[in-house]
């Protein structure tokens, strides 16, 4: 079976389907996961993230920010909080590619599990592609 950590940009695809890139990818992981056909493990700041997006996607209301996060915690994530190694790990991530610490954080939860981390942020990938075990939405 599949195991990956998430990064929100594939997330937010499920939501935000106004010309949105690799949509068709995005869906067929949401479909695999609801299919229990893969496990997926996040960080518990996906969910503020995600939220925090939608609330600013104008098609979006209130209550549809809300429901689209209760969906997210229906999916049954593996959810990691963000506890104090992965923190340092992700400190270090983030001075060593450039990058922020939130989005280190996915990458810390990757390599401490030992899964693969799927991205649709392409400019990220580029930051990072030296980093172990990382794979493009588009390329799954």
């Amino acid at each position: 079976m599949n195991s990956y950590v998430l990064d929100t940009s594939v997330v937010i695809k499920w939501f935000s389907k106004y010309d949105e890139d690799d949509l068709d990818k995005a869906l067929s992981l949401r479909n695999s996961i609801q299919e229990g056909l893969c496990i997926i493990t996040v960080p518990d700041l996906l969910f503020c993230e995600v939220s925090n997006a939608l609330r600013y996607n104008p098609h979006f209301t209130e209550s549809d920010v809300k429901d689209a996060l209760q969906s997210l915690y229906d999916m049954g994530f593996d959810t990691v909080g963000v506890e104090k190694e992965i923190l340092h790990n992700a400190i270090e991530i983030a001075f060593k590619y450039n990058v922020t610490v939130y989005d280190a954080s996915f990458l810390a939860i990757s390599m401490k599990l030992n899964k693969a981390f799927v991205t649709a942020d392409y400019k990220f990938f580029e930051r990072i592609k030296d980093f172990h075990a990382i794979v493009k939405l588009t390329d799954l």
